[in-house]
């Protein structure tokens, strides 16, 4: 899909708004993969992968809005949840959220 192009590939997890960066990278550097596989690793506690995505019509500025749902494990209890992202200035910004838990704002970076 030509609009996902922008949000494809892998964005590095730099900062959260719950989670310090040492728990967000625990196990291995934090990061979202956006692409034909999707997924996001937070750290070792929680690994969802991204299920679903759809592109919204609402506007966000001049920028396009990418929604997602995502399942995972975090200590051995099934998680879900869903989360939204934009980028500005070539960041990724957005918020994931814990179905009846926590949310956290987040900012990534493209990977090379």
């Amino acid at each position: 899909m030509k609009q996902m192009k922008p949000f494809a590939g892998k964005w590095r997890i730099v900062e959260m708004e719950v989670w310090d960066q040492d728990y967000v990278d625990m196990e291995v550097p934090g990061y979202i993969l956006i692409g034909r596989r999707l997924g996001w690793n937070r750290a070792v506690s929680v690994r969802p992968g991204i299920r679903g995505y759809r592109w919204t019509g609402e506007p966000w500025g001049n920028t396009l809005r990418f929604d997602f749902s995502w399942s995972g494990q975090e200590e051995y209890d099934p998680v879900r949840g869903r989360g939204w992202a934009v980028i500005e200035s070539g960041v990724l910004n957005g918020r994931i959220y814990l179905h009846l838990a926590d949310d956290s704002a987040l900012r990534a970076i493209k990977s090379k």
